[in-house]
């Protein structure tokens, strides 16, 4: 196939518009002014009277002027020619100011020469001076408005001024369908399970209405960013093969006062004119968000006004005109009450991140097409990948592809995709930069410290890799662990995972007998857990008590200062606690420390193999953990 020829550079009528307003400005200010008549003086009439060459004299008496018509033999002599402008009918009458009226009619008459008396109005200047201004002005004004009102697509064309309140949903009906189906979309069973309902009820109504039970009128898709909320919704109006509107939320605040209500007015018009349908609000929190939150007197909220409209348009329609509206937010916490009660989002269904089956899913649908290498093991992907999301497992893929393209590979890798998820979780490889042998012998130590740690504790995360090779924007090394499927955590579970973070710490005071500063990171999560766990979880000893603030007193601690001296008080008991028993193992295994320390410092990069040959089987190894292999990056 021959390529495309590139696209030429189209003609932009905003240059156009800028031309006319120029040359507009250039005749009001540059060019000459528009003349009818050549002036004189008094003296010059006189003396042309004198020598006869006035054929006639006309009094303007309204601008009190009198215009001068000589005779044809006057336009003969050489004074008057040099004198004299030619106009667009003929030669141009002379003119002069003029005193008196009365005494030059008096003059005229003893010279006998003819003469009349009338009044002129300019009415092409009249036009130049206060007409053109003002429609210029206006034609201005209209354009901009226009252009605002065309910027957002959908009904709104360019040059309606009127189309600013007009919905700019995106419609995706017969001819413009959405190709998104149920089979695109991997993983979240069970939130297609609720889903289907939607598109059962859609295409066969009477299955649901003779029974007496009614579908419900909104369904609010809820979860962390990139889970696949808008896929879904995709999904679910491909599937059911009706008209899709999609709209974020942004798009109903605008600057102008109403014009948010008007688009949630005419885009429920429109849904009712092709039903059944679907209305798809994406981040509806931005709409959407809580009118009495943080108690903030508002007067005249533009947010606020949009939202009453939606909850108004959201009660005015049946649930048998087939309209299903269904929103997305990863802000649940801030949604108005009055959107979540029974009646308008009467559904909501949480997104959550997915599990390794999920994530196994989800890779197979990215990697279709992909050009892989037989080694590539998509379960062992699944299981380096803990925590991704849709939209993360969708950018390893690229990534892999694009570093296997860079080292012209015939195919992906197990190698690329390894290197694709460091980059993904540590940020890109770094190898230029200038470390100092004493820092990185800092590193190595720090990072030996979380592996020895996390190898001997026993509720921490299996180790799967080890790095000393700086990363990212600050980062000089990282361990990756396979963190287990769980929801709960006990107390023991997140001691050891403190004692597991500051071990990095513990080895450098172990090894040097100082700290350094690369440990930030790690105090701030071990901070946030301690925190955490007097504050919200009472896995303290100040009793089973949650201190965290409601929505009402978001602006204040409920709790007295004395509390607050008690929570800071525990919270460095933890933290000293788990400190200490990080020092503990690492005292213990210190030999084993110091191995795993110089390992890395010769090959920078360990994986759980080469950790198992240096420290031995792990002793609270559970049957149930898998043993992740990966490749060495070439």
């Amino acid at each position: 196939m021959s390529a495309r020829p590139p696209r030429q550079p189209g003609f932009n009528l905003y240059w156009l518009y800028l031309l006319l307003f120029g040359l507009l400005l250039v005749s009001f200010f540059f060019m000459p002014e528009r003349r009818s008549s050549t002036p004189i003086t008094y003296l010059d009439f006189e003396q042309w009277v004198e020598r006869r060459l006035v054929r006639k004299v006309v009094l303007i008496a309204n601008r009190g002027e009198a215009e001068v018509y000589l005779t044809p033999q006057a336009y003969e002599l050489q004074d008057i020619q040099q004198r004299v402008q030619k106009g667009f009918w003929g030669w141009l009458p002379f003119s002069f100011r003029v005193a008196s009226v009365e005494k030059l009619e008096e003059f005229l008459q003893q010279r006998r020469i003819p003469y009349e008396v009338t009044e002129r109005t300019d009415y092409v200047g009249i036009l130049l001076q206060y007409v053109v201004p003002i429609v210029l002005i206006i034609g201005v004004w209209v354009f901009l408005l226009g252009r605002i009102g065309a910027r957002g697509g959908g009904n709104a064309g360019p040059g309606n001024i009127f189309s600013i309140g007009r919905s700019r949903a995106a419609v995706f009906d017969a001819e413009n369908r959405v190709s998104v189906t149920f089979e695109d979309v991997a993983g979240l069973e069970e939130a297609k399970q609720e889903v289907r309902e939607v598109v059962d009820f859609l295409k066969n109504p009477q299955k649901f209405t003779r029974l007496g039970g009614k579908i419900p009128k909104g369904v609010l898709l809820v979860g962390p960013p990139g889970t696949g909320k808008t896929l879904l919704a995709k999904a679910v109006a491909g599937e059911a093969g009706v008209p899709f509107f999609s709209i974020s939320g942004s798009d109903f605040v605008e600057m102008f006062v109403g014009v948010g209500a008007a688009r949630v007015r005419d885009l429920f018009r429109q849904a009712k004119e092709k039903a059944p349908c679907i209305i798809f609000i994406d981040e509806i929190d931005a709409v959407g968000r809580s009118r009495s939150r943080h108690n903030v007197p508002i007067s005249n909220d533009e947010r606020e006004n949009t939202l009453n409209q939606l909850l108004v348009e959201m009660d005015g329609f049946n649930t048998d005109e087939g309209i299903i509206i269904m929103a997305a937010t990863n802000r649940p916490d801030i949604l108005d009450p009055a959107l979540l009660r029974p009646g308008r989002f009467d559904r909501v269904i949480y997104i959550d991140r997915p599990d390794i089956k999920e994530r196994e899913a989800i890779f197979r649908v990215h990697l279709r097409s992909l050009i892989l290498a037989p080694d590539v093991d998509v379960h062992k992907l699944a299981l380096q990948t803990p925590g991704f999301v849709g939209a993360d497992i969708a950018n390893v893929c690229n990534e892999a592809a694009l570093i296997a393209a860079r080292k012209d590979r015939p195919a992906i890798t197990m190698a690329d995709f390894q290197e694709a998820i460091d980059k993904v979780i540590g940020g890109l490889e770094r190898r230029s930069r200038v470390i100092s042998p004493e820092e990185k012998r800092i590193v190595a130590y720090h990072e030996a410290g979380h592996a020895v740690a996390g190898w001997f504790l026993e509720h921490a995360d299996p180790l799967l890799k080890v790095s000393i090779i700086p990363r990212g924007y600050a980062a000089l090394g990282y361990a990756q662990y396979l963190p287990r499927e769980q929801y709960l955590y006990t107390q023991s579970q997140l001691m050891d995972m403190m004692a597991m973070t500051l071990a990095g710490r513990a080895s450098e005071e172990l090894t040097f007998g100082q700290v350094s500063t690369g440990a930030q990171n790690d105090l701030e999560r071990v901070t946030q857990v301690a925190y955490a766990m007097v504050t919200q979880y009472g896995m303290s000893s100040l009793g089973h008590f949650a201190y965290k603030p409601s929505e009402e007193t978001f602006w204040q601690r409920p709790y007295s200062e004395e509390t607050a001296r008690q929570i800071d008080a525990e919270v460095q008991r933890l933290i000293k606690t788990a400190y200490e028993r990080a020092l503990s193992v690492l005292r213990e295994h210190y030999d084993q420390l110091r191995s795993l320390a110089e390992r890395l410092l010769e090959k920078e990069v360990l994986y759980q193999e080469e950790i198992e040959t240096i420290l031995g089987p792990r002793p609270h190894s559970q049957g149930s953990v898998e043993r992740v292999g990966a490749a060495s990056p070439s």
